[in-house]
């Protein structure tokens, strides 16, 4: 188990210092290729794999408590991360509205793909690597939405001497057209009438989606060598002790005792909680410029712990 859990990490961290060194060698040229490449995934790969995505979910057959168990908490845990923040940037006066969910999302938003269906794959055979991916299917549906709500609202906000009702229009219409939502949206309505994507179409989504996993890997090795890990590490390790340790505690407690699941499904959400901090949180600083550097160093900060966290969640799994 410990090894197969080092494998993958491994070769995660060699695409990550793939990136590190393009980034050092100045192979991406003199810019700033890690915004650069952040903003490819945001608005080209990582759409393309969330309309598939949609659009190929079962809806009819989705496990609404095991679901529930796992997103309650997780939704909750994010909505405390992010009012604490912004009472905090509130009563310091920080500048950048973008900063409370920015570090929400470090905080709940798992690697559930590059770590996570491996892993799941290996220890709970087809039956539960088939509910992790239901878990996957939702993830960004879910969490992105609403942090997408949140931060264009937070936006919205400030722009001084502008109407209530114009400040709710602008902050609908960004969370709406914006490259997680809509080609959500869009999914979800192609699924609900029932609409087939031709192959070729389906095809080109599969490739692109597929750039989303190397892409991001490559973006985090280019953004620590352009932030290092010594200023924010501080904040990294809070945020990484939230993902790591608070989440799958949080869910664990809640899937047991408040939704009843037990073994195999207690198991799935539980280690989809405990996964460590998913690129998509850097996607998501980079897209707002805010927090890149502590995004970066809790991904690198929470993916070297989870290989010493992840053995201890499974042996108290085993234990209940």
């Amino acid at each position: 188990m410990t090894a197969l859990i080092f494998q993958k990490l491994l070769a995660m961290f060699i695409v990550v210092g793939i990136g590190w060194v393009a980034g050092r060698r100045r192979w991406l040229g003199e810019g700033d290729a890690a915004r650069l490449l952040g903003n490819v995934a945001f608005t080209i790969f990582v759409p393309a794999l969330l309309f598939r995505t949609a659009v190929r979910l079962d809806l009819a057959a989705l496990p609404w408590r095991t679901l529930g168990a796992f997103f309650v908490p997780t939704v909750l845990l994010l909505l405390a991360v992010y009012i604490a923040h912004r009472r905090r940037a509130t009563a310091a006066q920080e500048p950048a509205p973008a900063q409370a969910s920015v570090r929400a999302i470090t905080a709940v938003y798992g690697n559930a793909v590059q770590v996570g269906i491996p892993l799941a794959a290996a220890l709970f055979g087809e039956s539960g690597l088939g509910l992790h991916l239901t878990l996957v299917s939702l993830h960004g549906l879910v969490l992105l939405t609403l942090l997408t709500a949140l931060v264009e609202h937070d936006l919205a906000r400030t722009h001084d001497g502008v109407a209530m009702m114009q400040t709710l229009r602008t902050a609908v219409r960004n969370t709406v057209v914006h490259p997680v939502v809509l080609p959500l949206v869009a999914g979800l309505v192609c699924n609900a009438i029932g609409l087939r994507l031709p192959q070729l179409i389906d095809e080109l989504l599969l490739v692109l989606g597929a750039a989303v996993v190397p892409v991001c890997l490559v973006l985090i090795g280019l953004s620590l060598e352009h932030y290092g890990l010594r200023g924010p590490s501080r904040g990294a390790i809070g945020l990484s002790l939230l993902k790591l340790v608070v989440m799958p505690a949080l869910v664990l407690v809640t899937a047991h005792w408040a939704f009843g699941l037990t073994g195999q499904a207690l198991a799935v959400v539980v280690l989809m909680a405990a996964m460590p901090v998913g690129s998509n949180a850097l996607i998501f600083a980079q897209r707002y410029r805010t927090g890149e550097a502590e995004a970066t160093a809790a991904i690198v900060v929470s993916t070297l712990a989870f290989a010493a966290t992840a053995p201890l969640w499974l042996l108290l799994l085993a234990a209940l």
